[in-house]
Protein backbone atom coordinates (compact mmCIF):
# COMPACT_ATOMS: atom_id res chain seq x y z
CA UNK A 1 0.00 0.00 0.00
CA UNK A 2 2.77 2.35 0.53
CA UNK A 3 4.49 1.56 -2.60
CA UNK A 4 1.56 2.07 -4.48
CA UNK A 5 0.51 5.65 -2.27
CA UNK A 6 3.94 6.65 -3.36
CA UNK A 7 3.97 6.10 -7.12
CA UNK A 8 0.48 7.41 -6.85
CA UNK A 9 1.82 10.58 -5.83
CA UNK A 10 4.56 11.38 -8.39
CA UNK A 11 2.63 13.04 -10.80
CA UNK A 12 1.48 15.38 -8.29
CA UNK A 13 5.09 15.98 -6.70
CA UNK A 14 6.16 16.61 -9.40
CA UNK A 15 3.47 19.83 -10.72
CA UNK A 16 3.63 18.75 -14.40
CA UNK A 17 0.45 18.76 -16.41
CA UNK A 18 -1.11 15.42 -18.48
CA UNK A 19 -2.62 16.01 -21.37
CA UNK A 20 -6.49 15.54 -21.01
CA UNK A 21 -6.74 12.99 -23.99
CA UNK A 22 -4.16 10.69 -22.98
CA UNK A 23 -5.73 9.88 -19.39
CA UNK A 24 -9.67 9.54 -20.95
CA UNK A 25 -10.90 6.79 -18.51
CA UNK A 26 -8.02 6.53 -16.53
CA UNK A 27 -7.73 7.27 -12.64
CA UNK A 28 -6.78 11.23 -11.99
CA UNK A 29 -6.19 12.34 -8.37
CA UNK A 30 -6.92 15.44 -6.93
CA UNK A 31 -4.17 18.63 -7.49
CA UNK A 32 -3.13 16.93 -10.63
CA UNK A 33 -3.48 20.24 -13.79
CA UNK A 34 -4.44 18.70 -16.89
CA UNK A 35 -3.61 20.49 -20.28
CA UNK A 36 -6.59 20.40 -23.00
CA UNK A 37 -5.94 20.19 -26.95
CA UNK A 38 -5.03 23.32 -29.01
CA UNK A 39 -8.04 23.98 -30.69
CA UNK A 40 -6.71 26.97 -32.97
CA UNK A 41 -3.24 29.12 -33.21
CA UNK A 42 -4.39 32.25 -31.30
CA UNK A 43 -1.06 32.72 -29.81
CA UNK A 44 1.58 31.83 -32.66
CA UNK A 45 2.18 28.17 -30.63
CA UNK A 46 1.96 26.34 -33.84
CA UNK A 47 -1.30 24.84 -33.43
CA UNK A 48 0.21 21.32 -32.54
CA UNK A 49 1.07 21.49 -28.76
CA UNK A 50 -1.42 21.33 -25.78
CA UNK A 51 -1.66 24.12 -23.39
CA UNK A 52 -3.86 24.83 -19.78
CA UNK A 53 -7.54 25.63 -20.10
CA UNK A 54 -6.92 29.67 -20.76
CA UNK A 55 -10.45 31.86 -19.50
CA UNK A 56 -9.01 35.14 -19.87
CA UNK A 57 -7.25 34.62 -23.79
CA UNK A 58 -7.23 37.77 -25.55
CA UNK A 59 -9.02 35.52 -28.75
CA UNK A 60 -12.01 34.32 -27.68
CA UNK A 61 -12.14 30.55 -28.77
CA UNK A 62 -14.33 29.14 -31.16
CA UNK A 63 -14.38 25.91 -29.04
CA UNK A 64 -16.57 25.63 -25.86
CA UNK A 65 -15.15 23.38 -22.78
CA UNK A 66 -17.57 22.76 -20.14
CA UNK A 67 -16.20 21.34 -16.71
CA UNK A 68 -18.46 19.01 -14.98
CA UNK A 69 -18.07 17.34 -11.15
CA UNK A 70 -14.67 16.70 -10.12
CA UNK A 71 -13.12 19.51 -12.23
CA UNK A 72 -12.21 23.21 -10.87
CA UNK A 73 -11.43 26.48 -12.93
CA UNK A 74 -8.61 27.92 -11.33
CA UNK A 75 -7.08 30.87 -13.39
CA UNK A 76 -6.01 29.51 -16.37
CA UNK A 77 -5.90 26.18 -15.50
CA UNK A 78 -8.19 22.90 -15.06
CA UNK A 79 -7.80 20.92 -11.52
CA UNK A 80 -8.80 17.72 -10.15
CA UNK A 81 -10.66 17.96 -7.20
CA UNK A 82 -11.86 14.44 -7.17
CA UNK A 83 -10.30 10.58 -7.20
CA UNK A 84 -11.89 8.97 -9.99
CA UNK A 85 -11.90 8.20 -13.93
CA UNK A 86 -11.73 11.26 -16.58
CA UNK A 87 -14.60 10.95 -18.89
CA UNK A 88 -15.79 13.22 -22.09
CA UNK A 89 -18.12 13.75 -24.16
CA UNK A 90 -18.09 15.20 -27.26
CA UNK A 91 -20.48 18.20 -28.77
CA UNK A 92 -23.65 17.20 -30.81
CA UNK A 93 -21.96 19.25 -33.59
CA UNK A 94 -18.73 18.41 -33.14
CA UNK A 95 -15.52 20.72 -33.39
CA UNK A 96 -14.00 20.04 -30.59
CA UNK A 97 -14.58 21.01 -27.07
CA UNK A 98 -17.00 18.82 -24.99
CA UNK A 99 -17.97 18.19 -21.52
CA UNK A 100 -15.16 16.46 -19.34
CA UNK A 101 -15.83 15.46 -15.80
CA UNK A 102 -14.25 12.95 -13.26
CA UNK A 103 -16.24 10.16 -12.18
CA UNK A 104 -15.94 8.86 -9.00
CA UNK A 105 -18.05 6.47 -6.67
CA UNK A 106 -18.77 9.32 -3.66
CA UNK A 107 -21.91 7.70 -1.08
CA UNK A 108 -22.77 11.41 -0.64
CA UNK A 109 -24.92 13.67 -2.69
CA UNK A 110 -23.35 17.46 -3.52
CA UNK A 111 -26.18 19.63 -5.95
CA UNK A 112 -24.82 20.75 -9.13
CA UNK A 113 -26.47 23.42 -10.74
CA UNK A 114 -29.40 21.66 -13.74
CA UNK A 115 -29.21 18.12 -12.14
CA UNK A 116 -32.59 16.53 -11.99
CA UNK A 117 -33.15 15.15 -8.30
CA UNK A 118 -36.01 13.68 -6.71
CA UNK A 119 -36.69 15.10 -3.44
CA UNK A 120 -39.07 15.14 -0.41
CA UNK A 121 -41.13 18.07 1.17
CA UNK A 122 -40.10 18.31 5.21
CA UNK A 123 -41.46 21.88 6.04
CA UNK A 124 -42.94 24.30 5.02
CA UNK A 125 -41.69 27.75 6.27
CA UNK A 126 -43.76 30.94 4.48
CA UNK A 127 -43.28 30.66 0.66
CA UNK A 128 -40.88 28.44 0.74
CA UNK A 129 -40.67 24.51 0.73
CA UNK A 130 -37.86 22.68 2.13
CA UNK A 131 -36.64 19.92 0.23
CA UNK A 132 -34.54 16.85 1.40
CA UNK A 133 -32.75 16.28 -1.84
CA UNK A 134 -29.59 14.12 0.05
CA UNK A 135 -27.07 16.52 0.29
CA UNK A 136 -25.71 18.26 3.68
CA UNK A 137 -28.28 20.81 3.54
CA UNK A 138 -31.98 21.09 2.49
CA UNK A 139 -32.54 22.58 -0.89
CA UNK A 140 -35.17 25.67 -0.82
CA UNK A 141 -38.29 25.76 -3.33
CA UNK A 142 -40.30 28.42 -4.10
CA UNK A 143 -44.36 27.93 -4.39
CA UNK A 144 -44.03 30.08 -7.73
CA UNK A 145 -41.52 27.65 -9.19
CA UNK A 146 -44.08 25.58 -10.68
CA UNK A 147 -46.46 25.54 -13.84
CA UNK A 148 -49.09 28.22 -13.54
CA UNK A 149 -48.56 28.79 -9.99
CA UNK A 150 -49.55 32.47 -8.99
CA UNK A 151 -50.33 34.10 -5.44
CA UNK A 152 -53.67 32.94 -6.16
CA UNK A 153 -53.66 29.79 -7.76
CA UNK A 154 -50.85 28.00 -5.31
CA UNK A 155 -49.75 24.21 -6.00
CA UNK A 156 -51.45 21.84 -3.64
CA UNK A 157 -47.66 20.65 -2.05
CA UNK A 158 -47.84 19.07 1.57
CA UNK A 159 -44.64 17.81 3.89
CA UNK A 160 -43.66 14.65 2.63
CA UNK A 161 -44.56 14.98 -0.99
CA UNK A 162 -42.25 13.88 -3.47
CA UNK A 163 -40.33 16.28 -5.56
CA UNK A 164 -38.93 16.46 -8.86
CA UNK A 165 -37.39 19.15 -9.91
CA UNK A 166 -34.09 20.71 -11.05
CA UNK A 167 -31.50 23.02 -9.41
CA UNK A 168 -30.85 26.38 -10.57
CA UNK A 169 -28.57 27.05 -8.22
CA UNK A 170 -26.20 24.99 -6.72
CA UNK A 171 -22.60 26.37 -5.05
CA UNK A 172 -20.77 25.52 -1.63
CA UNK A 173 -21.47 29.24 -1.02
CA UNK A 174 -25.41 29.60 -1.49
CA UNK A 175 -28.43 27.06 0.29
CA UNK A 176 -29.38 25.15 -2.97
CA UNK A 177 -32.83 26.40 -4.71
CA UNK A 178 -34.96 24.07 -7.26
CA UNK A 179 -37.59 25.14 -8.89
CA UNK A 180 -40.06 23.01 -10.99
CA UNK A 181 -39.85 24.48 -14.38
CA UNK A 182 -37.80 24.58 -17.63
CA UNK A 183 -36.53 27.91 -19.18
CA UNK A 184 -39.77 28.35 -20.12
CA UNK A 185 -42.14 28.26 -17.80
CA UNK A 186 -43.31 24.59 -18.55
CA UNK A 187 -43.09 22.10 -16.15
CA UNK A 188 -41.75 19.31 -18.55
CA UNK A 189 -42.50 16.33 -15.99
CA UNK A 190 -41.25 18.50 -13.16
CA UNK A 191 -43.91 18.45 -9.98
CA UNK A 192 -44.90 16.67 -7.39
CA UNK A 193 -44.85 12.40 -7.94
CA UNK A 194 -47.89 10.65 -7.58
CA UNK A 195 -48.77 8.65 -4.03
CA UNK A 196 -48.35 5.45 -5.06
CA UNK A 197 -45.25 3.42 -6.11
CA UNK A 198 -42.06 2.95 -4.66
CA UNK A 199 -39.11 5.17 -3.61
CA UNK A 200 -35.54 3.73 -2.98
CA UNK A 201 -31.93 4.70 -2.97
CA UNK A 202 -28.86 3.46 -5.03
CA UNK A 203 -25.32 4.49 -5.36
CA UNK A 204 -24.71 7.51 -7.79
CA UNK A 205 -22.72 5.49 -10.43
CA UNK A 206 -25.86 3.68 -11.02
CA UNK A 207 -27.68 6.72 -11.63
CA UNK A 208 -25.31 7.83 -14.25
CA UNK A 209 -25.08 4.22 -15.70
CA UNK A 210 -29.23 3.94 -16.03
CA UNK A 211 -28.91 7.70 -17.64
CA UNK A 212 -26.31 6.88 -20.43
CA UNK A 213 -27.61 6.84 -23.82
CA UNK A 214 -26.41 3.62 -24.36
CA UNK A 215 -27.72 1.52 -21.55
CA UNK A 216 -29.85 -1.03 -22.44
CA UNK A 217 -31.13 -1.83 -19.00
CA UNK A 218 -34.39 0.35 -19.06
CA UNK A 219 -35.06 -1.47 -22.59
CA UNK A 220 -34.73 -5.06 -20.99
CA UNK A 221 -36.47 -3.74 -17.82
CA UNK A 222 -39.53 -2.21 -19.88
CA UNK A 223 -40.35 -5.69 -21.88
CA UNK A 224 -41.07 -7.18 -18.44
CA UNK A 225 -44.29 -5.42 -16.59
CA UNK A 226 -45.31 -1.65 -18.10
CA UNK A 227 -44.13 0.94 -15.24
CA UNK A 228 -43.44 4.17 -14.66
CA UNK A 229 -40.22 5.44 -13.58
CA UNK A 230 -38.04 8.43 -12.02
CA UNK A 231 -34.49 8.78 -11.87
CA UNK A 232 -32.97 11.69 -9.69
CA UNK A 233 -29.22 12.09 -9.92
CA UNK A 234 -28.93 12.30 -6.45
CA UNK A 235 -29.30 8.33 -6.03
CA UNK A 236 -32.87 8.13 -6.05
CA UNK A 237 -35.22 6.31 -8.08
CA UNK A 238 -39.26 6.28 -7.75
CA UNK A 239 -40.64 3.26 -9.92
CA UNK A 240 -44.42 2.08 -9.98
CA UNK A 241 -46.08 -0.95 -11.68
CA UNK A 242 -49.24 -2.52 -12.13
CA UNK A 243 -48.93 -4.31 -8.37
CA UNK A 244 -47.08 -4.26 -5.44
CA UNK A 245 -45.26 -7.22 -6.44
CA UNK A 246 -44.25 -5.82 -9.90
CA UNK A 247 -42.93 -2.84 -8.41
CA UNK A 248 -40.46 -4.81 -5.83
CA UNK A 249 -39.48 -7.34 -8.66
CA UNK A 250 -38.40 -4.26 -10.50
CA UNK A 251 -36.74 -2.44 -7.85
CA UNK A 252 -34.66 -5.18 -6.65
CA UNK A 253 -33.67 -5.72 -10.16
CA UNK A 254 -32.27 -2.11 -10.75
CA UNK A 255 -30.42 -2.45 -7.10
CA UNK A 256 -28.99 -5.54 -8.55
CA UNK A 257 -27.86 -4.71 -12.13
CA UNK A 258 -25.12 -2.35 -10.77
CA UNK A 259 -22.87 -5.62 -10.24
CA UNK A 260 -24.01 -7.74 -12.64
CA UNK A 261 -22.79 -8.83 -16.37
CA UNK A 262 -24.75 -8.46 -19.76
CA UNK A 263 -24.76 -12.27 -19.63
CA UNK A 264 -26.06 -12.21 -15.90
CA UNK A 265 -28.71 -10.14 -16.74
CA UNK A 266 -30.11 -11.80 -20.00
CA UNK A 267 -30.43 -14.79 -17.69
CA UNK A 268 -32.57 -12.95 -14.90
CA UNK A 269 -34.47 -10.84 -17.63
CA UNK A 270 -35.29 -14.20 -19.47
CA UNK A 271 -35.92 -16.19 -16.27
CA UNK A 272 -38.79 -13.37 -15.53
CA UNK A 273 -40.32 -13.37 -19.06
CA UNK A 274 -40.59 -17.67 -18.56
CA UNK A 275 -38.58 -18.18 -21.09
CA UNK A 276 -34.92 -20.41 -20.82
CA UNK A 277 -31.62 -18.15 -21.72
CA UNK A 278 -30.33 -18.61 -24.90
Amino acid sequence: MAQAAAVAAVPLAGGRARAARAVLDQVVLPGEELLLPEQEDAEGLGGAGERPLRLNAGVRSRTRVVCGPGLRRCGDRLLVTKCGRLRHKEPSGGGGGGVYWVDSQQKRYVPVGGDHVIGIVTAKSGDIFKVDVGGSEPASLSYLAFEGATKRNRPNVQVGDLIYGQFVVANKDMEPEMVCIDSCGRANGMGVIGQDGLLFKVTLGLIRKLLAPDCEILQEVGKLYPLEIVFGMNGRIWVKAKTIQQTLILANILEACEHMTADQRKQIFSRKQGHPPS
